[in-house]
């Protein structure tokens, strides 16, 4: 890994930090950062959900009391994203890199497209809460295989899942969608280091610049609306999108 690449990694993680705090949508600046600096599709693909995963950890723990206001519906819920994350991740690895490339354009159009549409995604008015029905959970356990295998848009899935299906408090709708995205993220990252498809030294040089993007988002937050962050990462996601369709 060149001094530029590992510069390129840095600002990518840095900035991916800065986005997941304010609006989501990190797993574009890391994936793309990575393949560009010639990193295989399918290892830039993991080693993106290891540095989403520290966000993932300190958003649950932010939402701790509301998560344990739900404790045993986050259990069941979190069992079932736990064997989607796994079964998607392992459909990941069962993959060649040609064929998974092939996929990736397709992918990050899907994800753009979600992520465009959050706001239209995301319920505006919550009907009474009530447990997750069948529909709820299937729509879950397709979101949680998603996830397991790429990941970006997740947290808008599942958010929109939680609202149609569940209901009640956005806050706490908000709290079990980052506890599903660390069970998820969490079983992928045990797949895919056992899966030996893991860039430790991209790893190295992303996560603690996420970390600090993360914590630098809280300022960017105050003084930049989220519709031009948003509307930032939509740009980034077509780009990729474009550039993957060209090069295919």
């Amino acid at each position: 890994m060149s001094i530029a690449d590992a510069a390129l990694l840095f600002v990518a993680g840095f900035m991916s930090g800065v986005v997941n705090a304010i609006a989501g949508g990190g797993t574009f600046l890391t994936f793309g950062a990575m393949t560009l600096t010639g990193l295989p599709p399918i290892m830039a693909n993991a080693t993106s959900s290891i540095t989403q995963f520290p966000g993932y950890v300190t958003s649950a723990l932010a939402y701790w009391k509301e998560i344990r206001a739900d404790w045993k519906e986050a259990m069941v819920v979190g069992v079932l994203s736990l064997v989607g994350g796994l079964a998607g991740a392992l459909l990941l690895l069962s993959m060649s890199n040609p064929g998974f490339r092939a996929l990736v354009p397709w992918l990050l159009l899907a994800a753009t497209a979600i992520f465009a549409a959050g706001p239209l995604l995301r319920p505006k008015h919550l009907h009474a809460e009530k447990p997750i029905g069948p529909l709820g959970l299937v729509g879950q356990f397709a979101t949680s295989i998603y996830g397991g295998f790429f990941g970006a848009g997740m947290g808008i899935m599942t958010l929109a899942v939680l609202g149609l299906s569940k209901g009640g408090d956005y806050h706490r709708l908000n709290a079990l969608k980052n506890f599903l995205a660390m069970v998820i993220a969490g079983i992928a990252i045990a797949v895919f280091a056992s899966g030996d498809v893991v860039g430790w030294p991209q790893a190295a040089v992303m996560v603690p610049a996420g970390a600090m993007g993360g914590y630098s988002g809280v300022w960017v937050a105050r003084r930049v609306p989220q519709n031009i962050i948003r509307a930032l990462v939509v740009a980034v996601g077509g780009i990729l999108t474009i550039y993957y369709f060209v090069t295919d």
